[in-house]
């Protein structure tokens, strides 16, 4: 049982405008909105309405939609929400940078005149990034660990915004394709303390730093699995960890269940997860993993988990 393992963690990450999240308290959890048609999910997609033009309306009806689907998530506790406009699962193919710009951009103009929520910016891409958070988004999330767009490192230390850096083996459409590993957790491990080093080098103050070990990505079933049962070795770096398990195939291998019905298993690694160091959590259903996250800590404890967002 691991469930002390904190390593150094920073007990807040900074935000923009005098803002923190808190990691010393409530776990945070971080609501996923997929700006796109094809994420591996049917149910978080949230793309343009049927036979709507973008140029007569269909973005900003989509934007509307994505907002509601935001402040909805905040109000059933979530910390951040993570607006992204290209699929990652395994096989998507790679979207143009105008499209991606006209996915995320709207929705994260639209969500931040509706709320002072923290946005992130799921991208690979440094110019949606920047566009991004001139649009309001406070946080950079990066599954490429800085290893797509060369500017993307500069961005992040010019813009002093946390950023978080994932772990993926190749690119979504090949990622799954033969995925190979000696050890799993032990080169994880020292290729996001890597990029983590060179994020630094560049500027990135070190408590801005957020490592995610990929969960899925370039993965098989039982690098999954060692990854959970080992992400204490990644807590114990010192970042803050961030665990992405929400509805996704390991589930589905361990229980038979479709995407569809893969919830209780995602609150079940969820847990096993946080038992391990996790605070950070990216996930569909928010209300429920807030609520399963909350009966553990509080059981664990033996006290209520204080606030997530300050002030």
């Amino acid at each position: 049982m691991s469930h002390n393992v904190s390593g150094d963690q920073a007990a807040s990450i900074p935000l923009p405008r005098g803002r923190s999240l808190r990691l010393g308290g409530r776990s945070l959890v971080m609501g996923i909105i997929n700006v796109t048609p094809d994420s591996f999910y049917p149910g978080s997609r949230i793309a343009p309405a049927p036979g709507a033009a973008p140029a007569q309306g269909g973005q900003a009806s989509q934007a509307e939609r994505a907002c509601a689907a935001a402040l909805a998530m905040f109000e059933a506790g979530a910390a951040i929400v993570d607006v992204g406009g290209e699929s990652t699962r395994p096989g998507a193919a790679a979207v143009s940078l105008d499209e991606e710009l006209s996915r995320v951009i709207p929705v994260i103009r639209a969500i931040r005149r509706e709320s002072d929520v923290p946005i992130s910016v799921d991208t690979r891409n440094s110019a949606v990034a920047q566009a991004a958070i001139e649009a309001g988004a406070d946080i950079i999330n990066d599954v490429s660990a800085l290893g797509h767009d060369s500017a993307m490192c500069a961005l992040a230390a010019a813009s002093g915004l946390p950023l978080v850096l994932m772990h993926m083996k190749g690119e979504p459409g090949s990622m799954q394709d033969s995925p190979f590993y000696e050890d799993c957790p032990a080169e994880v491990l020292s290729f996001l303390l890597g990029a983590a080093a060179r994020a630094e080098a560049a500027g990135v103050a070190r408590d801005r730093i957020i490592l995610d070990p990929g969960i899925g990505f370039g993965k098989r079933l039982k690098d999954n699995l060692a990854l959970i049962a080992r992400l204490d070795e990644l807590v114990a770096a010192g970042y803050p960890v961030l665990v992405g398990l929400s509805r996704k195939r390991f589930i589905e291998a361990l229980t038979g269940r479709p995407v569809e019905g893969r919830l209780a298993g995602s609150l079940g690694a969820a847990c096993a997860a946080w038992l391990k160091g996790a605070r950070l959590f990216r996930v569909h259903d928010v209300a429920q993993t807030v609520d399963a996250l909350a009966v553990l800590e509080a059981s664990l404890s033996g006290r209520r988990p204080q606030g997530m967002v300050s002030p």
